[in-house]
Protein backbone atom coordinates (compact mmCIF):
# COMPACT_ATOMS: atom_id res chain seq x y z
CA UNK A 1 0.00 0.00 0.00
CA UNK A 2 1.31 3.46 -0.87
CA UNK A 3 2.68 5.76 1.80
CA UNK A 4 0.98 9.10 2.41
CA UNK A 5 2.97 12.10 1.33
CA UNK A 6 4.58 14.23 4.05
CA UNK A 7 4.67 17.88 3.02
CA UNK A 8 6.77 19.96 5.40
CA UNK A 9 7.65 23.64 5.49
CA UNK A 10 7.94 26.33 8.19
CA UNK A 11 4.52 27.44 9.42
CA UNK A 12 2.62 24.42 8.09
CA UNK A 13 -0.58 23.38 9.89
CA UNK A 14 -1.68 19.74 10.15
CA UNK A 15 -4.56 17.61 11.29
CA UNK A 16 -2.85 14.62 12.91
CA UNK A 17 -4.47 11.31 13.78
CA UNK A 18 -2.91 8.17 15.19
CA UNK A 19 -4.74 4.96 16.08
CA UNK A 20 -4.04 1.96 18.26
CA UNK A 21 -2.69 -1.14 16.57
CA UNK A 22 -5.63 -3.42 15.64
CA UNK A 23 -7.82 -0.56 16.94
CA UNK A 24 -6.91 -1.48 20.53
CA UNK A 25 -6.92 1.07 23.35
CA UNK A 26 -3.94 3.37 23.62
CA UNK A 27 -5.33 5.08 26.74
CA UNK A 28 -6.43 2.63 29.44
CA UNK A 29 -6.52 4.88 32.51
CA UNK A 30 -6.63 8.64 33.09
CA UNK A 31 -2.95 8.48 34.04
CA UNK A 32 -2.18 7.51 30.45
CA UNK A 33 -3.91 10.57 29.05
CA UNK A 34 -2.20 12.79 31.60
CA UNK A 35 1.18 11.37 30.53
CA UNK A 36 0.39 11.94 26.84
CA UNK A 37 -0.54 15.57 27.53
CA UNK A 38 2.71 16.00 29.48
CA UNK A 39 4.60 14.78 26.42
CA UNK A 40 2.70 17.23 24.20
CA UNK A 41 3.59 20.07 26.57
CA UNK A 42 7.26 19.04 26.56
CA UNK A 43 7.36 19.07 22.76
CA UNK A 44 5.57 22.42 22.68
CA UNK A 45 8.19 23.87 25.04
CA UNK A 46 11.28 22.23 23.51
CA UNK A 47 10.46 22.14 19.79
CA UNK A 48 8.32 25.24 19.32
CA UNK A 49 5.21 23.50 17.99
CA UNK A 50 1.82 25.19 18.32
CA UNK A 51 -1.08 22.96 19.37
CA UNK A 52 -4.41 24.51 18.40
CA UNK A 53 -6.74 21.66 19.45
CA UNK A 54 -6.67 18.08 20.66
CA UNK A 55 -8.92 15.24 21.72
CA UNK A 56 -7.83 11.93 23.24
CA UNK A 57 -10.23 9.05 22.64
CA UNK A 58 -9.74 5.47 23.90
CA UNK A 59 -8.05 4.06 20.80
CA UNK A 60 -6.89 7.16 18.91
CA UNK A 61 -6.16 10.84 19.17
CA UNK A 62 -6.60 13.98 17.05
CA UNK A 63 -4.25 16.96 17.06
CA UNK A 64 -4.31 20.21 15.14
CA UNK A 65 -0.66 21.11 15.17
CA UNK A 66 1.40 23.90 13.59
CA UNK A 67 5.16 23.68 12.96
CA UNK A 68 6.87 27.09 12.78
CA UNK A 69 10.23 25.30 12.40
CA UNK A 70 9.49 22.66 9.72
CA UNK A 71 9.96 19.75 12.12
CA UNK A 72 6.80 17.62 11.82
CA UNK A 73 8.53 14.25 11.31
CA UNK A 74 10.94 14.76 14.19
CA UNK A 75 8.17 15.96 16.51
CA UNK A 76 5.66 13.22 15.71
CA UNK A 77 8.28 10.46 15.86
CA UNK A 78 9.29 11.76 19.28
CA UNK A 79 5.76 12.11 20.65
CA UNK A 80 4.65 8.66 19.53
CA UNK A 81 7.92 6.94 20.52
CA UNK A 82 7.90 8.57 23.95
CA UNK A 83 4.33 7.58 24.62
CA UNK A 84 4.79 4.02 23.30
CA UNK A 85 7.80 3.58 25.60
CA UNK A 86 5.79 4.82 28.57
CA UNK A 87 2.80 2.59 27.72
CA UNK A 88 4.91 -0.54 27.20
CA UNK A 89 6.74 -0.04 30.48
CA UNK A 90 3.53 0.64 32.43
CA UNK A 91 1.69 -2.37 31.05
CA UNK A 92 4.72 -4.68 30.73
CA UNK A 93 4.29 -5.22 27.01
CA UNK A 94 6.46 -5.02 23.90
CA UNK A 95 5.92 -4.20 20.24
CA UNK A 96 3.93 -1.62 18.35
CA UNK A 97 1.26 0.35 20.17
CA UNK A 98 0.14 2.47 17.22
CA UNK A 99 -1.19 1.33 13.85
CA UNK A 100 1.42 2.14 11.21
CA UNK A 101 2.45 5.74 10.58
CA UNK A 102 0.46 8.66 11.92
CA UNK A 103 -1.79 10.40 9.39
CA UNK A 104 -0.99 14.05 8.70
CA UNK A 105 -3.24 16.20 6.52
CA UNK A 106 -1.80 19.57 5.54
CA UNK A 107 -4.42 22.25 6.30
CA UNK A 108 -5.20 25.65 4.80
CA UNK A 109 -5.19 27.62 8.06
CA UNK A 110 -7.15 30.63 6.85
CA UNK A 111 -10.04 28.65 5.38
CA UNK A 112 -10.26 25.43 7.39
CA UNK A 113 -8.81 25.76 10.91
CA UNK A 114 -12.07 27.02 12.45
CA UNK A 115 -14.17 24.20 10.97
CA UNK A 116 -11.55 21.60 11.75
CA UNK A 117 -11.36 22.74 15.37
CA UNK A 118 -15.12 22.20 15.71
CA UNK A 119 -14.79 18.77 14.05
CA UNK A 120 -12.11 17.72 16.55
CA UNK A 121 -14.02 19.00 19.58
CA UNK A 122 -17.22 17.22 18.53
CA UNK A 123 -15.43 13.88 18.16
CA UNK A 124 -16.49 12.59 21.62
CA UNK A 125 -20.14 13.42 20.81
CA UNK A 126 -19.97 11.60 17.46
CA UNK A 127 -18.39 8.61 19.25
CA UNK A 128 -21.14 8.74 21.92
CA UNK A 129 -18.53 9.20 24.65
CA UNK A 130 -20.42 12.32 25.82
CA UNK A 131 -23.69 14.09 25.10
CA UNK A 132 -21.99 17.48 24.91
CA UNK A 133 -18.37 18.35 24.09
CA UNK A 134 -17.77 20.16 27.39
CA UNK A 135 -18.66 16.97 29.28
CA UNK A 136 -15.63 15.22 27.82
CA UNK A 137 -12.58 15.91 29.95
CA UNK A 138 -9.86 14.92 27.51
CA UNK A 139 -10.03 17.65 24.90
CA UNK A 140 -9.01 21.28 24.55
CA UNK A 141 -12.64 22.43 24.26
CA UNK A 142 -13.26 23.56 27.86
CA UNK A 143 -10.26 25.88 27.66
CA UNK A 144 -11.77 27.47 24.55
CA UNK A 145 -15.10 28.26 26.18
CA UNK A 146 -13.70 29.36 29.56
CA UNK A 147 -15.08 26.40 31.49
CA UNK A 148 -11.61 25.55 32.76
CA UNK A 149 -8.34 27.45 33.08
CA UNK A 150 -6.61 27.90 29.73
CA UNK A 151 -3.49 25.76 29.27
CA UNK A 152 -0.44 27.90 28.45
CA UNK A 153 0.66 25.44 25.75
CA UNK A 154 -2.62 25.46 23.78
CA UNK A 155 -2.91 28.03 20.98
CA UNK A 156 -6.49 29.21 21.56
CA UNK A 157 -5.94 32.73 20.33
CA UNK A 158 -5.91 32.23 16.55
CA UNK A 159 -9.35 30.59 16.40
CA UNK A 160 -10.91 32.87 19.01
CA UNK A 161 -9.72 36.13 17.45
CA UNK A 162 -11.42 35.16 14.20
CA UNK A 163 -14.66 35.64 16.13
CA UNK A 164 -13.86 38.66 18.29
CA UNK A 165 -10.88 40.46 19.84
CA UNK A 166 -12.79 40.46 23.12
CA UNK A 167 -11.78 36.99 24.35
CA UNK A 168 -14.84 36.45 26.58
CA UNK A 169 -17.12 37.36 23.69
CA UNK A 170 -15.06 35.18 21.35
CA UNK A 171 -15.40 32.20 23.73
CA UNK A 172 -19.21 32.60 23.75
CA UNK A 173 -19.28 32.81 19.96
CA UNK A 174 -17.04 29.77 19.63
CA UNK A 175 -19.32 27.78 21.92
CA UNK A 176 -22.30 28.80 19.74
CA UNK A 177 -20.35 27.78 16.63
CA UNK A 178 -19.54 24.33 18.05
CA UNK A 179 -23.08 23.81 19.38
CA UNK A 180 -24.43 24.46 15.91
CA UNK A 181 -22.99 21.02 15.19
CA UNK A 182 -25.20 19.55 17.93
CA UNK A 183 -28.40 21.07 16.57
CA UNK A 184 -27.90 20.03 12.97
CA UNK A 185 -25.73 17.69 10.98
CA UNK A 186 -22.51 19.42 9.95
CA UNK A 187 -20.59 17.97 7.03
CA UNK A 188 -17.05 16.99 7.96
CA UNK A 189 -14.46 19.39 6.52
CA UNK A 190 -12.31 16.33 5.75
CA UNK A 191 -14.58 15.57 2.79
CA UNK A 192 -12.61 18.25 0.93
CA UNK A 193 -9.20 16.60 1.39
CA UNK A 194 -7.31 16.61 -1.91
CA UNK A 195 -5.05 13.71 -2.85
CA UNK A 196 -5.52 12.25 0.66
CA UNK A 197 -2.99 14.83 1.84
CA UNK A 198 -4.12 18.47 1.54
CA UNK A 199 -7.17 20.27 2.93
CA UNK A 200 -7.56 23.68 1.36
CA UNK A 201 -9.12 25.82 -1.32
CA UNK A 202 -7.99 25.83 -4.95
CA UNK A 203 -5.47 28.62 -4.37
CA UNK A 204 -3.87 26.75 -1.45
CA UNK A 205 -3.67 23.48 -3.40
CA UNK A 206 -2.04 25.28 -6.34
CA UNK A 207 0.51 26.79 -3.93
CA UNK A 208 1.38 23.32 -2.60
CA UNK A 209 1.66 21.88 -6.11
CA UNK A 210 4.09 24.65 -7.06
CA UNK A 211 6.07 23.94 -3.91
CA UNK A 212 6.40 20.29 -4.95
CA UNK A 213 7.32 21.04 -8.56
CA UNK A 214 10.75 19.65 -9.36
CA UNK A 215 10.92 17.54 -6.21
CA UNK A 216 11.35 13.79 -6.64
CA UNK A 217 8.33 11.99 -5.19
CA UNK A 218 8.49 8.26 -4.51
CA UNK A 219 6.16 6.07 -6.57
CA UNK A 220 4.91 4.66 -3.26
CA UNK A 221 3.41 8.02 -2.29
CA UNK A 222 -0.38 7.96 -2.63
CA UNK A 223 -0.85 11.58 -3.63
CA UNK A 224 1.94 11.66 -6.22
CA UNK A 225 -0.16 12.09 -9.37
CA UNK A 226 -2.78 14.43 -7.96
CA UNK A 227 -0.24 16.79 -6.42
CA UNK A 228 1.89 17.15 -9.52
CA UNK A 229 1.51 20.63 -11.01
CA UNK A 230 -0.47 20.11 -14.21
CA UNK A 231 0.09 22.35 -17.23
CA UNK A 232 -2.63 24.70 -18.39
CA UNK A 233 -4.47 23.24 -21.45
CA UNK A 234 -4.06 26.57 -23.25
CA UNK A 235 -0.29 26.26 -22.86
CA UNK A 236 -0.41 22.80 -24.43
CA UNK A 237 -2.51 23.97 -27.38
CA UNK A 238 -0.21 26.95 -27.95
CA UNK A 239 2.88 24.70 -27.91
CA UNK A 240 1.29 22.25 -30.37
CA UNK A 241 0.25 25.04 -32.75
CA UNK A 242 3.78 26.43 -32.71
CA UNK A 243 5.42 23.05 -33.29
CA UNK A 244 3.11 22.20 -36.21
CA UNK A 245 3.23 25.73 -37.65
CA UNK A 246 -0.51 26.37 -37.57
CA UNK A 247 -2.87 28.91 -36.02
CA UNK A 248 -4.29 28.06 -32.57
CA UNK A 249 -7.84 28.56 -33.87
CA UNK A 250 -7.27 25.79 -36.41
CA UNK A 251 -6.34 23.47 -33.56
CA UNK A 252 -9.45 24.29 -31.54
CA UNK A 253 -12.11 24.52 -34.28
CA UNK A 254 -14.55 21.69 -34.82
CA UNK A 255 -14.49 20.15 -38.28
CA UNK A 256 -10.70 19.86 -38.59
CA UNK A 257 -10.92 16.05 -38.52
CA UNK A 258 -7.76 15.41 -40.51
CA UNK A 259 -5.67 18.01 -38.73
CA UNK A 260 -2.67 16.26 -37.20
CA UNK A 261 -2.03 19.27 -34.96
CA UNK A 262 -5.59 19.09 -33.59
CA UNK A 263 -5.27 15.39 -32.84
CA UNK A 264 -1.91 15.99 -31.17
CA UNK A 265 -3.38 18.77 -29.02
CA UNK A 266 -6.33 16.61 -27.96
CA UNK A 267 -4.01 13.74 -27.12
CA UNK A 268 -1.59 15.90 -25.07
CA UNK A 269 -4.35 17.81 -23.25
CA UNK A 270 -5.95 14.48 -22.35
CA UNK A 271 -2.61 13.16 -21.14
CA UNK A 272 -1.42 16.09 -19.04
CA UNK A 273 -4.25 18.44 -18.06
CA UNK A 274 -6.18 16.14 -15.71
CA UNK A 275 -9.45 17.23 -17.37
CA UNK A 276 -12.28 14.81 -18.11
CA UNK A 277 -12.99 13.92 -21.74
CA UNK A 278 -16.25 15.91 -21.59
CA UNK A 279 -14.31 19.03 -20.54
CA UNK A 280 -11.70 18.46 -23.25
CA UNK A 281 -14.46 18.09 -25.83
CA UNK A 282 -15.80 21.53 -24.88
CA UNK A 283 -12.36 23.06 -25.44
CA UNK A 284 -12.22 21.64 -28.96
CA UNK A 285 -15.47 23.00 -30.36
CA UNK A 286 -17.95 20.98 -28.31
CA UNK A 287 -17.11 17.52 -29.66
CA UNK A 288 -18.47 14.40 -27.93
CA UNK A 289 -16.32 12.86 -25.20
CA UNK A 290 -15.98 9.67 -27.27
CA UNK A 291 -14.49 11.75 -30.11
CA UNK A 292 -11.76 12.88 -27.71
CA UNK A 293 -10.72 9.29 -27.05
CA UNK A 294 -10.87 8.42 -30.77
CA UNK A 295 -8.73 11.43 -31.73
CA UNK A 296 -6.14 10.52 -29.09
CA UNK A 297 -6.07 6.90 -30.27
CA UNK A 298 -5.63 7.97 -33.91
CA UNK A 299 -2.74 10.21 -32.92
CA UNK A 300 -0.99 7.30 -31.17
CA UNK A 301 -1.35 5.25 -34.34
CA UNK A 302 -0.02 8.11 -36.50
CA UNK A 303 3.08 8.54 -34.33
CA UNK A 304 3.80 4.81 -34.64
CA UNK A 305 3.59 4.99 -38.45
CA UNK A 306 4.96 8.48 -39.22
CA UNK A 307 8.41 9.48 -37.89
CA UNK A 308 7.89 13.16 -38.68
CA UNK A 309 4.66 13.30 -36.67
CA UNK A 310 6.32 11.35 -33.87
CA UNK A 311 9.16 13.89 -33.80
CA UNK A 312 6.80 16.88 -33.60
CA UNK A 313 4.65 15.30 -30.90
CA UNK A 314 7.76 14.21 -28.98
CA UNK A 315 9.09 17.78 -29.01
CA UNK A 316 5.88 19.10 -27.41
CA UNK A 317 5.61 16.11 -25.10
CA UNK A 318 9.09 16.81 -23.68
CA UNK A 319 7.94 20.25 -22.49
CA UNK A 320 5.21 18.86 -20.26
CA UNK A 321 6.14 15.41 -19.06
CA UNK A 322 7.23 15.17 -15.41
Amino acid sequence: MGRPLRIQYPGALYHITSRGNERKKIFVHDADRIRFLEILKDYHDCHGILIHSYVLMDNHYHLILETPYDNLSKVMHGINSNYTGYFNRRYKRTGHLLQGRYKAILVDKDNYLMELSRYVHLNPVRAKAADRPEQYRWSSYCGYIGKEKASPWIEYIWVLTQLSHDIKKASRKYKEFVEEGLRKEITTPLKDVYGQTVLGDEKFITKIKKMLTGKALSNEIIARQRLKMRPNPDEIIKAVAKAFGVNEDMVREKGQRNSMARKAAIYLVQRYSGLKNEEIGEMFGGIHFSAVSKAADRLKQETAENKQVAKLVGAVNSKFKA
